[in-house]
This record gives C-alpha cells, sequence and structure tokens, in this order.
C-alpha cells in the first residue's frame, strides 16, 4: 500500500499541535461559508424580480446599526481567537526547550540529498533520519539543526511537524516527537533546482531498543570480505573517494552522502530508486538515467569494472 503523507495523520507532537489549530482554522472559514452562502441564497430568492405589473419601489433602508455592530465586533472576535490560538501553537512548536533525554541531530541540504549528523553518537547517514518513539513516560524528542550547503531547501514530514526552511549561512532549528514506531516520508519543499521534486526524505521512528541496535550498527566499521578487494581497490583509486566517505578506506569526501552503510538504506539517490543491485548498477553507470541533472558524473568505466565496484558498495551494510 503506498503510504500518503498527510497534515490530517499527525503522530508526533508539534504535528498534533498543527492539526488541531487547522481544525479550528477550517471550521471557522466553513462556517463562514455556510452563514454567507446562506444569506446570498436568502436574497436571491426573497429579492428576486417581481412580476412586470409590479412595479413598487421596494423599502429603502440607509443604514443599520445593528448590522454594523454585527460585521464588526463578530470578525473581531473571530481574529482575536484565530491569533490568541496561533500564538499559542506557534509557542508550543517553535519555542520547546529540549527535555532530558533529547536526540540532536544536524540536518544539512544539499542537491539533491540529505545528510544527517549525530554529534552524540558519532553517526553520519544520508537520506533517511533514524529516530527513537517517545511515550507519555518516556519522553524522545529529536532536535533538528537545520542547514544547507548551497541553496535554499526545505525540511517537511507532514505527519511529524511543518515545514522549516535551510538556509545558507543561517541556521534554523526544528523538533520531532513521533508517537508510534513507523515510516514517515516528506521531502523538501522549497524549490531548489532541477530535482527538487526527487529531494525526498524519509524518516524511520523506532522502539528504543530497536533505535540502540541501529545507533551500535551505524556506529560498527564496514567490513568487505576478500571476495570484493578487486573492486574496493577499483573503488579507492577512481575519483568516487574525492566526493564519498566510507570508514576505514582512504575515502574521505565530503561533497556526497557517507557511504560506510550504504545497503542499510532502503532507497538510492534521495528516494529516486529503491536500493538493490540492479537500480545500484545503474546509478553507477549513469546517475543521470534515474535522477536527470544529478551532480554526480557518470564515471565512463567498463562494465566489467561496473560489476566490481558494486559488488563492493553491497557489501556496506
Amino acid at each position: 500500500m503506498r503510504q500518503v503523507a498527510s497534515i490530517f495523520d499527525p503522530v508526533s507532537t508539534p504535528a498534533a499541535e498543527i492539526y488541531t489549530l487547522s481544525l479550528l482554522v477550517l471550521g471557522i472559514c466553513a462556517a463562514i461559508f455556510i452563514v454567507v452562502g446562506a444569506l446570498l441564497v436568502y436574497s436571491i430568492v426573497r429579492f428576486r424580480q417581481r412580476p412586470e405589473h409590479d412595479d413598487t419601489e421596494p423599502p429603502q433602508i440607509y443604514g443599520s446599526n445593528p448590522i454594523e455592530l454585527a460585521w464588526t465586533v463578530v470578525p473581531l472576535l473571530i481574529i482575536s481567537v484565530l491569533f490568541l490560538v496561533s500564538t499559542r501553537t506557534l509557542l508550543a512548536v517553535q519555542k520547546a526547550l529540549p527535555p532530558p533525554g533529547t536526540l540532536h541531530v544536524t540536518v544539512i541540504g544539499h542537491q539533491w540529498w540529505w545528510e544527517f549528523r549525530y554529534p552524540d553518537l558519532g553517526v553520519v547517514t544520508a537520506n533517511e533520519l533514524h529516530v527513537p518513539v517517545s511515550s507519555a513516560g518516556d519522553r524522545r524528542p529529536t532536535f533538528l539543526r537545520l542547514e544547507s550547503a548551497d541553496v535554499a531547501h526545505s525540511f517537511w514530514v507532514p505527519q511529524l511537524n511543518g515545514k522549516t526552511d535551510l538556509i545558507p549561512n543561517r541556521v534554523n532549528t526544528m523538533w520531532i516527537e513521533p508517537m508510534r514506531p513507523g515510516l514517515f516520508l516528506g521531502q523538501c519543499a522549497e524549490y531548489c533546482g532541477t530535482q527538487h521534486a526527487h529531494m525526498l526524505l524519509r524518516v524511520i521512528a523506532h522502539p528504543r531498543a530497536e533505535f540502540d541496535a541501529w545507533v551500535a550498527e551505524q556506529r560498527a566499521a564496514a567490513v568487505a570480505d576478500a571476495s570484493v578487494a578487486a573492486g574496493r581497490s577499483l573503488f579507492q583509486s577512481v575519483a568516487c573517494i574525492n566526493c564519498h566517505r566510507v570508514d576505514g578506506t582512504v575515502a574521505d569526501g565530503v561533497f556526497g552522502p557517507d557511504l560506510t552503510h550504504l545497503m542499510s538504506r532502503d532507497t538510492i539517490g534521495a528516494g529516486v530508486a529503491a536500493n538493490n543491485a540492479a537500480n545500484l548498477r545503474a546509478w553507477v553507470k549513469n546517475p543521470d538515467d534515474l535522477k536527470v541533472g544529478a551532480l554526480m558524473p557518470a564515471m565512463k568505466l567498463k562494465d566489467a569494472e561496473i560489476d566490481q565496484i558494486v559488488a563492493y558498495l553491497a557489501t556496506l551494510k
């Protein structure tokens, strides 16, 4: 079943605040629409054109204090309510302080992928943000530090929080607090170039034990067996190492995603394709075939060389 990202299915504390506010705004707007529509229909029917022989002039009314008072006081009350409730929601979402046990993650937007750094855990990954689940008695929110490496981006996972922009040379913040485990989809919500629509992201919320296990796996060194030694040697001899990092090797690039645990991710190309051998091979051969305008160049490798590198990459779990 295709998962649909929607603000109307909040699973995080800040998203629930936004959802509650949106219901109030929709309810007030619906009430206004119904009242105005009913008055319009009444006026059309009540004051429709009379038969031709009826040429009497209707009563002329110049001003009405009760009506003028109503259309001044009622909108003022509505605006006051919306202002107060919106202010309360903004303070709850944007001014919250991190409680003990908070996970801190630095999110860096690139054209066109996401980098996630866990400074307290020593973990770096890409495109898939893993976080712990909170419960009423054990709060584990995740506070995000948002940065951009190039142009303006916007981080948005509708079920977890509203969108917040990533602006070059500026740091923004936001937080999420999933209350149930699962996969939650989002994407860049600010046009950032050719592949903006394919700058997708995935947030995986784990029960605490599963999250701890994921962290342990990510902190472990990547181990490649001897059968892919040729692919590893080739990978380290071409320009891949200038952009990508693989822990324990000479590859220490910072311009592309960290590949140390590449095969632990469900997708490649920031969600453009499933992470399997066939798609990985197509990506290495020519990224432009999967993601037009991708900044990763085609390396012009021979088919046998591509097979060797893909065999090596497939061991990075």
